[in-house]
């Protein structure tokens, strides 16, 4: 006969109550009355008002490779807006309003702090968004992840009427390209960036401070992916498609919501590139046509409308530049910059 605990195995139960009760309190000030039970229960309830034919859009998201540089930086604040907007901001794409969110956090050992300075975020995010933190899990699994290592996983869920999906169903040669702009890297290319800047063995990099940044390397690498709903909720009827700028850029993300036959011609010369994708370049060695394949490069979110719409968006988002317009294109449907 043994003494062995779970606590013995690696995993405390108060510990793991501690960091559930702290998030459990902060999912709280996100709760309407349509949520009707949400963190602590076994499934969490959402009851969905006010649709005639309603369509539910879901997206699941992680942060990537983003967590070793908030480990390394010990900067845990933004990595809980990372991935409530990777998610959301997917979502939205089809003309969504998020409704509620749930999150995964696993650690190697549970700490209550980091927990709670995601879930914080988290938050922050789902509050900017109008959306309920319904629900998630919090799990503790010694010897998966070691020296402070963890994983994040995020699941949003959005609805909308089924004759008011944008599917890009009506975009037409000529149409223009709107280009809303990224704050930096968001949560893609991460692992290209640490291999190019040699972080996995020295992150000393990323403490150094860069003047043209105003801020050390590590954090603006760690700027927190921004929430475009509350740009775009009320653009919705001058849009025929949209589309989030994620892993791939835009060659990979654009070409997703366009009809075949079209493609999008983007002058790359119509929109200011962030100054940390310079520094990238230029600590890496990075060749300029690779970065444009695995970086949003400074578009974070694309709308496409036709030219007298134009006027109205950019009244509306000032900083959003005309990047590009769409051509008949033989083949399949891509970018050309």
């Amino acid at each position: 006969m043994t003494d062995y605990t779970y606590r013995s195995a690696g995993v405390d139960r108060d510990i793991a109550e501690d960091a559930k009760n702290r998030i459990q309190a902060l999912a709280a000030r996100t709760h309407g009355s349509q949520v009707l039970s949400g963190e602590g229960a076994f499934g969490a309830m959402y009851q969905l008002l006010g649709y005639r034919e309603p369509v539910l859009v879901s997206s699941a998201d992680g942060v990537g490779t983003k967590i070793k540089v908030a480990v390394a930086m010990e900067r845990y604040e933004g990595l809980g807006e990372d991935l409530v907007n990777a998610c959301i901001n997917d979502v939205i794409v089809s003309g969504a309003n998020p409704i509620y969110f749930l999150d995964y956090i696993a650690m190697g050992t549970l700490n209550p702090d980091i927990a709670e300075a995601i879930a914080q975020g988290i938050v922050r995010a789902c509050e900017v968004s109008n959306c309920a933190l319904i629900g998630g899990e919090t799990a503790e699994m010694p010897g998966m992840y070691s020296d402070g290592d963890f994983d994040l996983a995020g699941f949003a869920v959005g609805v909308l009427e089924k004759d008011e999906v944008i599917d890009g169903s009506t975009v037409s040669k000529g149409d223009l390209v709107i280009g809303i702009p990224s704050n930096g890297l968001h949560t893609n290319g991460f692992s290209l960036v640490r291999r190019a800047l040699g972080l996995d063995q020295d992150d000393a990099p990323l403490k150094e401070y860069y003047p043209e940044l105003e801020t050390t390397l590590g954090e603006a690498l760690l700027k927190p992916h921004p929430a475009y709903y509350p740009i775009v909720k009320d653009l919705r009827n001058l849009v025929k498609c949209m589309a989030h700028v994620t892993g791939g850029g835009l060659p990979a993300n654009v070409p997703r919501v366009l009809p075949e036959g079209l493609g999008a011609r983007l002058d790359k010369g119509s929109w200011p590139l962030p100054t940390i994708f310079s520094i990238l370049q230029d600590m890496g060695g990075l060749a300029l046509q690779e970065m444009y394949e695995v970086f949003n490069m400074g578009i974070g979110f694309v709308l496409v409308c036709a030219p007298t719409e134009a006027g109205k968006i950019n009244s509306a988002v000032p900083d959003a530049v005309v990047a590009g317009e769409i051509i008949e294109i033989e083949g399949e449907r891509r970018v050309i910059l």
